[in-house]
């Protein structure tokens, strides 16, 4: 019902668009657009790093938490 609803995919949209769109008029193939794309992802995913998670990428954000223990202590 807000807008604060969908800011988190107004944000990665705003960003992709300024990372892959800024100074570029068109693709030559449909396919090279789709290569673009799947490069600026696995660039997003795994090498760029974001201030909200440390400035770690987030794959190293989610490896790291991977390896942190989810066992509850039982109560006394």
């Amino acid at each position: 019902g807000s807008s604060a609803d969908n800011a988190l995919a107004e944000s990665f949209n705003a960003t992709f668009k300024r990372e892959t769109l800024q100074g570029r008029r068109h693709w030559s193939s449909e396919r090279e657009a789709r290569l673009d794309a799947f490069r600026w992802l696995n660039r997003y995913n795994t090498r760029r790093r974001h201030s909200r998670l440390g400035q770690r990428s987030p794959i190293t954000y989610e490896s790291a938490s991977e390896t942190t223990s989810t066992t509850l202590i039982p109560a006394a």
